[in-house]
């Protein structure tokens, strides 16, 4: 009954407060709860695949071992006296004809299901009951798969058309070469049995009643498979982990637990043969035993938000008036009467604001005043930013060649490169001033145009008037050298030799001018007239209002520095003529420091 007198009887206020109150715990307890889960899925997950990645790098190693032992096996079979003898002129005789034939079946490699071994004389030797022929070797044609192997073990999964069985097995061939002689070489070749790759995939026996593990050859072709019932790897799943291990031909461990579609693959290569031994655990395994922790979570976010909000219309009773006082005193505050202070004695964090407001209103006058001083601040800080804005992408541009430059040209280029880089670096830093004489500005723009010259050979020339004291005049550092960049960026962009640039620095009036002008394409009057119309524009309206950074970057650099530094008496102007384009810069007060 109390609940639904307070439901009805509450104030706006303290409703407001349960409802927010509500809200906002809930969006909090559901984002912590998403993060929880989501750090313990991760985590399970990841102990999850960590432990299937072992096991498949486990079974990489096997195959290594494998391979390793059957290419000491041929090895050995290459250097019995009966395989050299065999490959010389006068040949076997029978009686060693059917020992050598008797020897292959004994050699030190398990899982053997048949054999052939043909001599450069086109000799069989294959077991007792095997009616194999040179001709059957031939028609098999695995020859092809020995390619272009010297005399290196080769593996691979073919069908069986030297034996006869029609089925799918693995087979290890190697070519056999006289060690004393220059002879054409003989053929060896075991069928293995599928208990030969069984053994790499049964080392992790105890884990694949969970997840599909398989080999496959160099070509894609699956060649041995493991797969639960439960788990799905038809032939899209197939396809999706053929086309996942052919991205790469690295060998080892080259798949650690990726995420794909339905689940996580890790693979291994062998690097001999080719071979990759994959595992694939579906998701159903990677969620394992997360249900009891999210079915915890869920319990203890319900009691937290049914607590929550009993703790809330509590608390929101006793917070009522205090904050109804404190909201009369702000409402009817008119920012004239500064002495209607709040006295509460709550012992809570609202006596705090209480004295906080009264503090507030004893420091807006002041505040007021610092206002005035921070706008003063920002106008320097926000001239500060501008000046950082130079594009950095030129000076790596130029490091890049610098390195290409060093290894091609060895010492002359290189050093001409250096130094006009290091006064260009020098000249620009400033040792943090943004004011600069003419002299520096010039020195630093000549150091750019030099590196600009060494990188596009035979593009342009320049020439630099300068009509004033240089050493006595003073402007606002790298002014020069973004017109220049865009003569050599837009003006030049149509020509590959050729091009020149001429920079002026004269007095009309006491007003300083610097000038650049290039005669390369000349620059599209719709935007020489958006560049003009900007000197009309408030600072504060010029990035908004020239918004093509392609074009106008540097530009709108340039001038709103100016008018933060010079005011509206600065100014520049863009002129496109039928031999090229002029920008120049105007400056009030000639350039004196003392108007600086």
């Amino acid at each position: 009954m109390k609940w639904k007198q307070w439901i009805q009887n509450g104030s706006g206020i303290q409703k407001k407060y349960l409802k927010y109150t509500i809200i906002l715990l809930a969006v909090a307890l559901f984002l912590s709860y998403l993060g929880v889960g989501l750090c313990v899925r991760n985590r399970l997950t990841r102990s999850v695949i960590d432990k299937y990645q072992f096991m498949t790098e486990r079974m990489g190693l096997s195959l290594d071992n494998l391979y390793q032992k059957s290419d000491e096996m041929t090895a050995e079979c290459i250097l019995y006296d009966d395989v050299q003898q065999s490959l010389k002129n006068q040949g076997l005789e029978e009686v060693n004809y059917i020992s050598l034939s008797k020897y292959f079946a004994y050699v030190d490699l398990e899982n053997i299901a048949d054999y052939c071994y043909v001599d450069n004389k086109g000799n069989v030797y294959s077991r007792s009951y095997s009616s194999l022929s040179y001709e059957d070797v031939e028609a098999s044609g695995f020859e092809k798969y020995l390619g272009d192997a010297y005399s290196r073990t080769v593996w691979f999964w073919a069908e069986d058309t030297l034996f006869g069985t029609g089925e799918e097995a693995l087979f290890i061939g190697r070519y056999v070469r006289s060690m004393d002689y220059v002879h054409e070489p003989g053929m060896l070749f075991f069928k293995m049995g599928n208990a030969f790759l069984e053994e790499v995939t049964g080392m992790g026996r105890e884990l694949t009643s969970e997840a599909a593990v398989g080999i496959v050859d160099g070509s894609g072709q699956l060649c041995l498979s493991s797969v639960p019932e439960e788990v799905s790897l038809g032939e899209e799943r197939q396809k999706e982990i053929g086309d996942r291990i052919d991205e790469t031909l690295e060998a080892g461990m080259f798949l650690e637990g990726e995420r794909i579609r339905g689940g996580a693959l890790s693979a291994y290569r062998e690097k001999n043969s080719g071979l990759v031994v994959f595992s694939y655990v579906p998701d159903s395994v990677l969620s394992k035993g997360l249900g009891p922790v999210f079915l915890v979570l869920t319990a203890i976010y319900i009691l937290v938000i049914l607590l929550a909000a009993v703790l809330s219309i509590y608390f929101s009773r006793r917070f009522t008036k205090p904050i109804q006082v404190i909201g009369k005193a702000m409402t009817e505050f008119d920012g004239s009467h500064f002495d209607r202070l709040i006295d509460l004695h709550t012992n809570t964090e609202l006596d705090e604001i209480g004295h906080s407001y009264n503090e507030m209103l004893g420091n807006i006058q002041r505040l007021l005043e610092e206002i005035k001083a921070q706008e003063r601040e920002l106008r320097t800080t926000e001239l500060n930013m501008l000046i950082s804005q130079i594009n950095p992408h030129f000076l790596y541009n130029t490091l890049d060649t610098i390195y290409m430059l060093a290894r091609i040209n060895k010492e002359e280029t290189t050093m001409r490169m250096i130094q006009a880089l290091s006064k260009y670096l020098r000249l620009s830093l400033a040792k943090g001033q943004e004011i600069v004489t003419v002299e520096d500005e010039l020195e630093n723009v000549k150091s750019y145009m030099e590196i600009q010259q060494i990188r596009n050979k035979d593009l342009f020339s320049y020439e630099v008037d300068c009509q004033v004291d240089a050493s006595e005049t003073f402007v606002l550092k790298l002014i020069l050298q973004p017109l220049v960049e865009n003569s050599v960026k837009y003006g030049f962009q149509d020509i590959f030799e050729g091009g020149w640039i001429r920079i002026r620095v004269y007095m009309e009036e006491d007003e300083l001018y610097l000038s650049v002008y290039n005669n390369g394409t000349p620059m599209e009057e719709e935007m020489a007239e958006k560049i003009n119309h900007m000197n009309e524009l408030p600072v504060t309206e010029l990035q908004q209002t020239f918004a093509d950074k392609k074009n106008g970057y540097g530009v709108v650099n340039i001038l709103t520095r100016l008018r933060l530094k010079y005011g509206d008496g600065a100014a520049f102007f863009c002129k496109a003529e039928e031999d090229g384009t002029t920008c120049t810069i105007k400056i009030p007060g000639g350039g004196r420091k003392n108007n600086l």
